[in-house]
């Protein structure tokens, strides 16, 4: 694949941000226990953010980013982004 033009860059940023909110929203337990409901609002807003952003990207992403995302193997996609693309 050629290298991410600069549009393509700042989207991969914008989805790394995105991911890195659902895997701390994850992480929030006591929020979690505190406010179900406001915990839950917050994963279903961070996984939009996420939809979002693979959908613009979508076609112009390596194939493997491509498989992770479809798949919500989303650890394994933000490590890719920060280590191969973004870098």
């Amino acid at each position: 694949m050629p290298a991410p033009t600069e549009d393509q860059l700042e989207e991969l940023r914008r989805l790394a941000s995105a991911l890195e909110n659902r895997l701390n929203v994850i992480a929030d337990t006591a929020r979690r226990d505190r406010d179900p409901a406001d915990h839950l609002e917050a994963l279903k807003s961070a996984s939009e953010a996420i939809q979002d952003s693979h959908l613009r990207l979508k076609g112009q992403i390596h194939p493997r980013l491509e498989h992770f995302l479809a798949n919500c193997s989303y650890q394994k996609a933000l490590a890719m982004i920060e280590n191969e693309l973004i870098s």
